[in-house]
């Protein structure tokens, strides 16, 4: 890397942002004069929503109170959220939806594909380098139901198949590095070997196209507080393909999945649909959070997005090259974009320090302990010129002598 900073990228980055068909949505989001690189961690606040949120709890809990079950549409608003972020993650309606925590959703379709593959099939493969929520909730799952864990690699899923494999759990992108996973090609093996697939898709969703119709995926999770801006620990959601919800046999069969939830029958009876995926009475607030701000993707395409996360984290990576100090940071994020999610890990050997200074001089990214800086470039209000500028801060930091960074 040359210390020579290249004096023309800042004026690439105003052209760049000149002529960016998203630039009009960051005016949509509260943001300060900083540089905001952690969506992919928690979303930006979107302007409209404490109107919106305010009128819940004052109109519809305080005034309507008990009537907006109906009337508010507090009831329906699990799947009707669900309907607006399939379009997000490629699924038709009916498959998605809302509520519960990640980690909740990944137990229940662990579980529940686990029993649709049926007798004989004993062994769960589970995404080595996965959150490690994710691992762990596989694992509780499988003591519950007599299961093997098999952690792999994801490159390695093929090759470790076979005919007791039941579910594979994978993650789309990777929380560390930001790889991108394979989705069609996996699924497709994991298919061909008889089994089902549970995809993470909390780093993809909102970020870049997944395709769960399109590619056959069985069943997938994912949050909303990253790159969906639902608000910190807004509802995730379960997709359950079509075509598997009439055996999508729940392992937590709350009263909200009941076929007759208000009969208080002893004997539990699941409903149709995706209705099947919701357990117990829905956390409306933060839901009608996750709703108002989902306001934000209307009119937007995601593959106007995913062009961008691309573009983005491009200039990004070039602004690192030109600027950092030579063998101070190593990108460990894929440069082929078929490999590549929307954020950027830089190896650092005094990386949390490095972080720390970054975010007093108004660059906020986060870091994965021991030495991983991460950038996550969030297409509906981070810009070109928010890349070129954190480039030229980290390099700063990076020449300041370790004991002054530290």
């Amino acid at each position: 890397m040359s210390e020579t900073p290249h004096s023309g990228l800042a004026e690439r980055a105003a052209a760049l942002d000149a002529a960016d068909r998203l630039a009009g949505r960051r005016e949509l989001f509260a943001l300060d004069d900083g540089v905001y690189l952690d969506g992919n961690s928690l979303g930006a606040l979107p302007v409209h929503v404490p109107d919106r949120v305010r009128d819940v709890l004052t109109r519809q809990w305080g005034e309507l109170r008990i009537r907006s079950w109906d009337e508010s549409g507090w009831w329906t608003a699990p799947e009707r959220i669900g309907d607006r972020i399939a379009p997000l993650v490629g699924a038709a309606a009916g498959q998605v939806v809302v509520g519960d925590s990640t980690s909740v959703n990944v137990f229940k379709a662990v579980v529940a594909a686990g029993r649709l593959a049926g007798e004989g099939r004993d062994e769960i493969l589970v995404d080595a380098t996965t959150f490690p929520t994710d691992g762990y909730i596989a694992a509780s799952a499988a003591r519950l139901t007599g299961h093997r864990i098999v952690p792999v690699e994801p490159a390695d899923v093929p090759a470790a198949l076979g005919p007791r494999t039941a579910v594979v759990l994978l993650n789309h992108v990777d929380y560390r590095t930001g790889r991108l996973h394979d989705l069609p090609g996996l699924t497709g093996a994991v298919h061909a070997a008889g089994a089902l697939v549970v995809w993470d898709l909390c780093h993809s969703a909102g970020a870049l196209p997944v395709g769960l119709d399109e590619h056959g995926v069985d069943l997938a999770v994912g949050c909303t507080y990253k790159y969906l801006n639902g608000g910190p620990g807004s509802p995730a959601y379960l997709y359950v393909a079509e075509r598997h919800q009439a055996a999508f046999d729940s392992p937590l069969p709350g009263w909200n999945s009941h076929a007759d939830p208000f009969g208080m029958t002893p004997g539990y009876a699941p409903a149709d649909g995706s209705v099947r995926g919701r357990v117990g009475t829905p956390d409306i607030v933060s839901m009608l959070t996750l709703e108002a701000a989902l306001d934000v993707w209307d009119g937007v395409s995601v593959d106007a997005v995913r062009a961008k996360s691309l573009a983005l984290t491009d200039f990004f990576l070039e602004c690192v090259e030109a600027y950092a100090p030579a063998g101070r940071v190593t990108s460990v994020t894929p440069v082929a974009h078929a490999e590549r999610g929307s954020q950027v890990a830089l190896r650092c050997d005094d990386a949390e320090p490095v972080m720390r200074r970054l975010v007093e001089r108004g660059v906020v990214g986060d870091l994965r302990r021991p030495d991983v800086l991460r950038f996550g470039f969030t297409p509906l209000y981070v810009g070109f010129a928010d890349a070129e500028r954190a480039a030229r801060v980290l390099a700063e930091v990076l020449v300041l002598p370790r004991e002054q960074a530290a």
